[in-house]
């Protein structure tokens, strides 16, 4: 994804970033890539757990103030 470009929540989807990531691990271990193409998955990878980080990071932000909003009810 080049930088400043905004991905909206329903192109974005954290379960198939997730099975991406499977994807591109179950590649690597097989063995059959040439060492470029490992380290280009593997920073492919990276980059998508950042972005599955990210995400949750601000889930669970968003349940937390929902929490706060409960107790003070």
């Amino acid at each position: 994804m080049p930088k400043g470009q905004k991905i909206t929540s329903e192109e974005w989807s954290y379960e198939a970033k997730v099975a991406e990531i499977d994807s591109i691990i179950a590649r690597i271990e097989t063995g059959q890539l040439d060492l470029a193409e490992v380290f280009e998955q593997f920073a492919t990878a990276v980059q998508y757990l950042k972005e599955c980080d990210s995400f949750l990071q601000t889930k669970q932000q968003q349940v937390d103030i929902l929490i706060e909003t409960l107790q003070d009810e």
